[in-house]
């Protein structure tokens, strides 16, 4: 019986990871990978932080080469090859040797399409200018950093995970950086209130952010580019990062007639096949299911993008004992600075715009025990269905412990728990490492207040004259930080205070954090007040820099 032929089109994260573990499953297999670029597999979660010297070996980021996947996988790896056309009735993939031009045919039995997304770039006057930049393999970080050095001024534009890396890599470095996001804020993949910090870590280390303006075109200068926004501002730079999003490489499985879904990306079951039985497909370029309410979704992370190539050779060699890829959640983080912040399943806003039935809980506290030494603030956002109080998805914002509760948060949107679920999480405490309550179970605890009635809450201070502001802080804090047109009774005296509320207008309770502000509404409802708490405390109102 002949070996089985694998043909893989694109190495780095899935089509590597498919490779390797269909050789794990099959020692007799003939595996060819064809990659495009210079690099066959290689860590681009990492690139940023080696344009700023933080990762300071180029070496560790190319995770295999040609070389290694033949001693460790017997796998042949073609480097600077291109894949041109699918037959798929006669099962061969025309490629192209980029070094010589000289075109040729492989045939397969399978084969696995993993050809990644591109960045994005607009088509505007002067993009195509040598100073401007995108960051998708090594060799783009190369150019990136044989171009800039400390001193020089450059624009990033696009606020997402690679935009605020590649700023923060760029100050490192010494550059003056300035980022234009075409929307309000930065992080479009969390909620406004939640990218406030973020933004104010920028802006602590000198990187001016203009959002809600886009570049509309590039002006080549004598010495430097000049970026000219829909503002009417004017913006000079020595180097442009675009990080704008990405689209996916599709146009081979779409000439092949396999079916792509509505923003082009190639469609797979659960098994990660194609409409074409005998292809496969993983990674950036392909639409799975979204793991909360199983509906077409492109994720573009490592993460995913690794487990499915391995679904996929599972499925090719196991059969019917293959375990099916069960959707993806977006579990993404970001480190700005000092500032991390991240999301997990649905946000408010894409609930929001999908007109779907939701319930969100703001919550602020410490990553472990107030009492010892380091404690930071985390601020955490759940989001979950009000009927049945199962998590939909959540957002944490924060110095320290963002990354542990993301984590436990995935986990339990992963076990579809509920709210009533995660107030009982038994987690790893000790003083250095979290509290006796940690900020999962608060959230929990406040969202079950919500649910049952016990606490009205809004995200906004009101607008209406009519209705009573209550600072509930104390003293020396109000006074500090006044919150206008609000009265101050701290919540040790509320009791005994009550007769300066008026009982015939409505009141909301405010306070730092959200915790008092809970405290005091309850005390006001029991004493028969039309009472709402304002949820995350002024903390989530903190005005942008």
């Amino acid at each position: 019986m002949n070996p089985l032929k694998l043909l893989v089109i694109g190495g780095v994260a899935a089509g590597a990871s498919f490779a390797a573990r269909a050789r794990r499953l099959d020692e007799s297999a003939e595996i060819t990978m064809i990659e495009r670029g210079n690099d066959v597999s290689f860590a681009n979660c990492g690139l940023p932080y080696h344009v700023g010297g933080e990762i300071t070996d180029r070496d560790v980021l190319a995770v295999q080469t040609p070389a290694s996947l033949k001693a460790m996988l017997n796998v042949n790896a073609r480097t600077r090859c291109e894949a041109i056309r699918i037959d798929r009735q006669n099962k061969k993939v025309q490629v192209r040797d980029l070094s010589t031009g000289r075109e040729e045919w492989l045939s397969y039995d399978k084969l696995m399409l993993s050809p990644g997304a591109a960045p994005r770039v607009p088509a505007i006057e002067g993009v195509d200018n040598p100073r401007i930049h995108v960051l998708r393999n090594l060799s783009d970080m190369d150019r990136i950093i044989a171009d800039t050095a400390a001193g020089m001024q450059a624009v990033v534009v696009g606020a997402g995970f690679i935009g605020l890396e590649m700023a923060e890599q760029l100050h490192r470095k010494g550059l003056k950086v300035k980022i234009v996001q075409k929307g309000p804020h930065v992080l479009p993949q969390v909620d406004g209130r939640m990218a406030v910090p973020l933004e104010r870590a920028l802006a602590s280390h000198g990187i001016e952010l203009f959002t809600n303006d886009e570049v509309v075109r590039f002006e080549k200068g004598d010495a430097s580019l000049v970026c000219h926004l829909a503002s009417g501002k004017t913006l000079p730079a020595d180097v442009v990062i675009l990080s704008i999003g990405i689209e996916p490489e599709s146009k081979l499985a779409r000439e092949a007639g396999l079916k792509l879904g509505k923003r082009g990306h190639i469609v797979v079951n659960e098994f990660m096949q194609t409409s074409d039985p005998d292809i496969y497909a993983a990674g950036d370029a392909v639409e799975t299911t979204d793991r909360v309410f199983g509906k077409p979704v492109a994720i573009a992370l490592g993460g995913p993008a690794n487990r499915q190539g391995r679904v996929a050779a599972d499925h090719l060699f196991l059969g019917d004992k293959a375990r099916p890829y069960p959707g993806s959640l977006g579990t993404a983080i970001v480190r700005v600075f000092d500032v991390a912040a991240g999301s997990t399943g649905w946000t408010e806003n894409r609930l929001k715009a999908s007109g779907l039935p939701y319930a969100v809980t703001t919550v602020n506290d410490v990553h472990h025990a107030s009492y010892y030494p380091g404690a930071q603030m985390v601020t955490l956002t759940i989001l979950w269905d009000p009927e049945t109080g199962r998590l939909l998805g959540a957002e944490a914002v924060g110095i320290a412990g963002v990354d542990k509760r993301l984590d436990v948060l995935a986990t339990a949107i992963t076990a579809n728990m509920t709210i009533d679920d995660i107030c009982h999480l038994e987690l790893a405490y000790a003083p250095p490492f979290g509290s006796a309550k940690d900020v999962i179970n608060i959230a929990g605890f406040a969202a079950c207040n919500q649910r049952d009635g016990l606490v009205d809450v809004t995200t906004a201070l009101p607008s209406d004259p009519s209705v009573q502001v209550i600072d509930v802080r104390g003293k020396p804090v109000a006074q500090a930080s006044p919150v206008p047109g609000s009265v101050n009774i701290p919540v040790p005296s509320l009791r005994d205070n009550l007769d300066k509320i008026d009982r015939n207008r409505p009141v909301v309770t405010v306070c730092a954090l959200g915790k008092n502000s809970y405290f005091a509404s309850r005390i006001l409802r029991q004493n028969g007040f039309n009472v709402t708490s304002l949820a995350g405390g002024l903390t989530a109102l903190t005005e942008k820099p």
